[in-house]
């Protein structure tokens, strides 16, 4: 146990190696406990509405601070201008792609978007078991 605290004296030497020797001489360290709320480490669901281009700024914003999961109302912006959607859509589709993010639609009128760490689970349809005596199946053979 000493050698660990050889160790990390030899790299923190400096102002602080002064603790570092006390805490060797008596067999512990003390680590900080301050742990603030705002320190970034919960993650929150947020729901957004894109209601016009201009309104996808906050979206982008919270989504390169890491910290959120985006679940957006296209609803609005789908009823009033197509072009403006596909526009919105397709900036946040690259800023999911420079962070490493997901996007994924669900529904007709929501779009989920996710940071890095997060997967957006897609479902897969089922294959339709092929039919010994059919035609398709006669192809493949």
């Amino acid at each position: 146990m000493a050698g660990f605290f050889s160790r990390l004296k030899e790299r923190f030497s400096g102002a602080g190696s002064d603790i570092l020797h006390q805490a060797e001489e008596e067999g512990y360290v003390e680590l900080g406990t301050d742990i603030h709320p705002e320190s970034g480490a919960k993650i929150t669901v947020r729901p957004f509405v894109i209601e016009d281009f201009e309104s996808i700024k906050s979206i982008l914003d919270s989504l390169r601070e890491g910290h959120t999961i985006a679940l957006i109302n296209i609803k609005p912006l789908k009823d009033k201008d197509l072009v403006e959607l596909k526009r919105a859509i397709n900036k946040l589709k690259k800023t999911c792609d420079a962070i490493e993010g997901d996007i994924a639609g669900f529904g007709d009128n929501w779009i989920a978007a996710v940071p890095s760490y997060a997967r957006i689970y897609r479902h897969k349809p089922k294959e339709e078991p092929r039919k010994e005596g059919s035609a398709e199946a006669a192809e493949y053979d």
